[in-house]
């Protein structure tokens, strides 16, 4: 899986605007990926920046996750999905990923 699909998928879903407030990272096996949420245009990034909120996830797992073809919960719950820092900003993200058609 590529590191740079994920980061198409994930600019597609926040387009320019998401109303997220919050600097998210997702760290994968192929690499990090630093979500800027706070500034408009909302970016995604290569960089290993610190975040409100990281994401410890395979890209594999994390593309399910936005396809809902993983339930988040049940990721975390089984140590698929490991979140750390600020859990609201966990939430937002599973409303604006869930929350697509």
């Amino acid at each position: 899986m590529s590191l740079q699909i994920l980061a198409d998928r994930i600019k597609d879903i926040l387009g320019t605007d998401s109303g997220l407030d919050a600097t998210v990272k997702f760290k994968t096996e192929d690499g990090s990926l630093f979500v800027d949420g706070k500034s408009v245009p909302n970016s995604v990034s290569q960089e290993d920046l610190e975040a409100d909120c990281t994401f410890e996830v395979s890209t594999k797992n994390a593309l399910k996750l936005i396809d809902g073809d993983l339930n988040a919960m049940m990721a975390y719950m089984t140590g698929k999905l490991k979140i750390d820092g600020d859990m609201s900003v966990a939430m937002k993200i599973a409303q604006t990923f869930g929350g697509r058609e």
